[in-house]
């Protein structure tokens, strides 16, 4: 049993929002379930650190997380900025066993053992917070993170971080954020959220004041899930 991550698949089965307008997504549905397949067997676990659906509503999900689910492998679900359909854990995890999509499940305010690994996140913010409101939300994935992380440290298992939001980029922290990150000694941390050529360059995919730091973004990794080693 393995442990893999990616984030972004930005799935609209059920909507009209393809992403194959954007350079470097074409055909890419097909490419990322080949390469799934070709990478995960069934006991494996894979992070899906946000942005999932397109979906606004959670019962608009339905064809993508049917498709995710017909993928092999245990799913965990991290909330990205797009994911307007996220809301509370109680309706999500009905909606779940109502459908029967028994291979997914979701990482907030929670922390899961998998393997040797203490799986722990939230959904992060951005490091440029000016206004009182985005201040207001990152106290709050800043209180999200630590109680997570608080859950890992209980399985006394090696404790791997995921994140949507990255917390550096290009010469700026999320100074909140790497704090806790520091405070509990995390040595990994994966995250999401960039796209592009030109953006993708400027992350941070590598040991960062302790930290090790791997971007995940679906077209920043070939469409393939990324093994946590």
């Amino acid at each position: 049993m393995s442990l893999y991550a990616i984030a972004d698949l930005h799935l609209s089965l059920g909507t009209n929002k393809p992403m194959d307008v954007f350079g470097g997504w074409s055909n890419y549905i097909n490419k990322l379930k080949s390469n799934w397949i070709a990478t995960i067997k069934d006991n494996d676990t894979v992070v899906v650190a946000g942005d999932i659906s397109w979906a606004m509503k959670l019962d608009q999900t339905f064809n993508d997380f049917a498709f995710i689910e017909n993928l092999p492998g245990k799913k965990i679900f991290l909330k990205g900025n797009h994911d307007y359909w996220w809301t509370t854990r109680k309706k999500i995890e009905e909606y779940l066993n109502k459908n029967k999509f028994n291979s997914i499940s979701i990482l907030f305010n929670s922390a899961e053992i998998v393997d040797n690994f203490a799986v722990c996140g939230t959904r992060g913010w951005s490091y440029d917070c000016s206004s009182k409101e985005d201040i207001k939300i990152l106290n709050r994935e800043v209180g999200r993170l630590t109680y997570s992380i608080e859950q890992a440290k209980k399985f006394n298992k090696e404790i791997v971080a995921f994140l949507h939001y990255p917390p550096i980029f290009a010469g700026y922290e999320c100074q909140e954020i790497l704090n806790v990150l520091q405070k509990y000694n995390v040595k990994k941390c994966y995250y999401g959220h960039l796209h592009g050529k030109k953006i993708g360059s400027k992350a941070i995919t590598n040991d960062y004041k302790g930290i090790n730091f791997n971007m995940i973004s679906c077209d920043q990794i070939n469409f393939t899930p990324v093994l946590v080693p």
